[in-house]
């Protein structure tokens, strides 16, 4: 009995000296390594050059400015409502300034009967996908 408790009293003073010469040894190493010196590439020492400062314009001054077409600060009925008198006018079939459900509708009929490739009266999915609508167009970048 007396070994075996001579063991455990061995065993528990060597595990405490690793304990303690392992907090000594990490305590005296910097655990955190030195910042390194930057890299200077060739292309960086020459100084940089300032883009052109651009007009801070907010989103409904852009607006108002697409809507003010002859650009004197104020915007009319006739200019308000031209964009939609041209698309009104592709609709007017007859040019009598009125528009009749018909005249509106003749755009989704020839639609319709321009996908119906069998001309049975209905769609299937393959004549359907025909009418999807076309992608916006990818706006320009003003770079």
């Amino acid at each position: 009995m007396l070994r075996f408790l001579a063991g455990v009293g061995s065993t528990l003073l060597l595990v405490a000296a690793g304990i303690f010469l392992w907090r000594s040894h990490a305590e005296a190493e910097d655990p955190i390594p030195p910042v390194p010196p930057p890299l200077v590439m060739p292309q960086q020492q020459q100084p940089l050059v300032t883009p052109p400062a651009a007009t801070e314009k907010s989103k409904e001054e852009k607006r108002f400015a697409r809507a003010d077409k002859d650009d004197d600060g104020r915007i009319t009925r006739d200019e308000l409502l031209e964009p939609r008198r041209k698309a009104f006018a592709k609709l007017d079939k007859n040019g009598d300034g009125r528009l009749a459900f018909e005249e509106w509708a003749v755009t989704t009929t020839e639609k319709f009967a321009g996908a119906d490739a069998d001309r049975s009266g209905w769609l299937t999915p393959k004549e359907y996908e025909t009418t999807r609508p076309k992608p916006p167009k990818p706006k320009k970048c003003a770079c």
